[in-house]
């Protein structure tokens, strides 16, 4: 019997959050083969699968740096595969690679452009989920955020919200490698715990608390030199209320935002940014695209030195447990980097 592979399709554009059983559909097809290759293809199966909430991005119709997911497609996510055949000089069957455009799918053709073999650095501990984790997009966000946009300085204040989340814990380390005092903020006492007493962080604060205003103005006694921002809405506002003169403002995300019907923001403290001369600055990671070596080089460094530390959130049960995964990143139910297990690596490869 010929191969089947299961994808994840958009059917319907969401109005706010993401609806199980609504917003996309599983659906089996035929999965294709090598006899389908063309000169510079390759056969994928699906490995592991990257959630980040820049997919809620995807699924609008609006201009972003990317066009929309189409009604219909298979749902785009960076992805960790394995060839299963080749006719491209870029690897070979049984070589691990990554995309960003395979997509929600256990198998798929890819055209050579699109496809990475990049290779691990020999150090103790390292595996292949880090592709997509400590040596992934997350990673590289929050590396060329904060050493770019941010710029710590030894003693300055540095806010990161979303801390605990796979580029708010990057970035809030890097921070303190780079010598500052960081403030880090996550949506669960059990995640402030792990910040402080696994990442380091001087200051962890739970959001929900309902003395969270307080102890957040009491966390910045010298107020706030830089903000690397994940989170948006009440969060991004009570930063600006606390921001120093000639702060540093990384607009990375707004999740908070993401589901929200009525978008909410900066308001009663939005001119600070003027008369605190506050630069406050939006990027994307492909903006640095140049540099992803160099960058990694030193991450890598870090992490063999035992400065950097990386957690993972692996859910299992392939394709179908793709909704599940939506629900925890969106409700804050990962810590580190969150991810879904099409198929353990370690299992043989099937043509």
């Amino acid at each position: 019997m010929a191969r089947q592979s299961q994808q994840l399709e958009l059917v319907e554009r969401p109005t706010k959050g993401i609806v199980p059983g609504k917003t996309f559909r599983q659906r089996t097809v035929a999965a294709p083969t090598a006899a389908d290759l063309r000169d510079g293809q390759l056969l994928l199966e699906c490995l592991y699968v990257s959630f980040d909430p820049a997919m809620r991005g995807w699924l609008d119709d609006r201009r972003s740096y990317l066009p929309p997911v189409q009604i219909g497609e298979v749902m785009r996510a960076m992805t960790i595969c394995r060839v299963l055949a080749s006719r491209s000089a870029k690897a070979r069957p049984g070589d691990i690679v990554t995309t960003a455009t395979m997509g929600i799918r256990e198998v798929g053709i890819m055209p050579e452009a699109q496809v990475e073999r990049p290779t691990l650095p020999a150090l103790p501990g390292v595996r292949v989920t880090d592709l997509l984790g400590v040596f992934g997009m997350t990673a590289l966000t929050a590396f060329f955020g904060m050493t770019r946009i941010g710029q710590p300085q030894p003693g300055e204040t540095v806010v990161v919200s979303a801390a605990a989340g796979a580029t708010g814990s990057v970035a809030a380390q890097i921070a303190k490698i780079r010598g500052a005092r960081v403030v880090a903020t996550a949506g669960s006492d059990e995640k402030c715990r792990w910040l402080r007493e696994e990442l380091g962080m001087d200051v962890a604060l739970n959001y929900k608390d309902p003395d969270f205003k307080e102890k957040f103005k009491a966390a910045t006694p010298k107020f706030i030199d830089v903000y690397f921002d994940n989170v948006g809405g009440e969060q991004l506002d009570l930063a600006l209320g606390r921001a120093n003169m000639f702060a540093r403002f990384v607009m990375c995300g707004a999740i908070s935002q993401y589901n929200a019907g009525t978008q909410s923001g900066p308001s009663r403290n939005f001119n600070t940014i003027i008369s605190q001369r506050i630069k406050m600055q939006g990027f994307i990671v492909f903006d640095y695209a140049k540099d992803y070596r160099s960058a990694l080089t030193q991450i890598a460094q870090w992490l063999g030195e035992g400065k950097l530390k990386r957690k993972e959130t692996i859910l299992k049960g392939g394709i179908a447990a793709s909704e599940e995964a939506f629900r925890q990143l969106f409700q804050g139910g990962n810590m580190g980097k969150l991810m879904v297990e099409v198929k353990n690596p370690d299992e043989t490869a099937r043509l």
